[in-house]
């Protein structure tokens, strides 16, 4: 038996001869075509790994005058056919992507990874990890391994299993080289935004709590409510930290920036803030105080092999 991405896998009762199940082969696991393969079944949506018995033959589905086909590539499937409808105005559902298909998408796009690139490294149709991605799927173990290969992670860090744990439990590496960053590079890891950490001190003792920040014109910026741990900051010098580190390779970075807090109190800069907001606090609720750190010192640090 040999299926190519596209074919239909069809399961037949042996006493009546008719259809018992039918699925289209969506993943592929070994480049000859041969079982198993990656099933979505077309009563329930499911993808399960299939290992064809013999009441099951392949039905190999010829493309359809409207179907977009090249030498380059399969035929255009469910979920390129979503997209394509979606660009030319027709409606479609709203994605509904689950868990894994987000940290799918979140680790693909930290590795630079086009879902095309993804695809062909995990074995699997683009369609289907384009569906993986965008909608609520339940991938089989053998598919997760394939994707986790390909994105250089692991099933459980896709599954979710490393959510709760600390970075940095991977092993070191054996010739780590630790390196000064300049402040030009520092600023540029600061980027634009995202979560970082500030250091203040509570009339109980000193804390350090994460926070959704921005940087604007050099300036760290972040929302806040007046009764928060992160409002201590305010009228005081507080060290701020980013860092990210990269379990797979056993490398990272971290940038401390040390500087004065203010709160933002002139309502236009407060309104140009709130419009240009790339999120809101993910700790919810009313957090409209604007909290600016001007820079007095930034330093980094980054922990790379000695080969490179």
């Amino acid at each position: 038996m040999r299926a190519q991405l596209g074919d239909h896998l069809v399961i037949e009762s042996p006493t009546t001869g008719v259809t018992k199940r039918d699925g289209e082969i969506i993943g592929l696991h070994h480049e000859d075509g041969t079982p198993p393969y990656d099933v979505r079944w077309s009563d329930n949506e499911e993808v399960t790994l299939v290992f064809p018995g013999p009441d099951a033959h392949v039905r190999h589905i010829e493309p359809e005058s409207g179907d977009t086909h090249t030498a380059a590539g399969p035929r255009m499937d469910r979920a390129d056919a979503r997209t394509a409808a979606e660009s030319h105005g027709a409606p479609s559902p709203a994605p509904r992507p689950g868990d894994i298909g987000r940290r799918v998408a979140a680790e693909r796009t930290h590795r630079g990874l086009t879902r095309e690139e993804t695809a062909r490294r995990a074995r699997l149709a683009p369609g289907y990890l384009a569906y993986l991605e965008e909608q609520p799927a339940n991938p089989t173990t053998a598919t997760l391994i394939n994707l986790a290969d390909a994105l250089g992670t692991t099933v459980v860090a896709l599954r979710g299993g490393t959510a709760d744990l600390p970075p940095g439990q991977g092993q070191a590496l054996l010739h780590p080289r630790l390196r000064d960053l300049d402040p030009d590079e520092c600023r540029a890891l600061l980027s634009t935004h995202g979560v970082g950490r500030v250091a203040v001190s509570t009339e109980h003792a000193p804390a350090v709590v994460p926070v959704n920040y921005d940087v604007v014109d050099g300036t760290i910026v972040f929302r806040t409510a007046p009764d928060s741990v992160p409002a201590a900051a305010v009228g005081t010098e507080v060290a701020f930290e980013v860092d990210h580190v990269d379990e797979a390779m056993s490398k990272g970075w971290s940038v401390l920036v040390v500087g004065s807090a203010r709160v933002v109190t002139e309502p236009d800069v407060v309104r140009e803030l709130s419009d240009r907001a790339h999120s809101e606090p993910w700790a919810g609720g009313g957090r409209e105080m604007w909290v600016q750190v001007q820079p007095t010192r930034i330093t980094g640090r980054r922990i790379t092999s000695e080969r490179e």
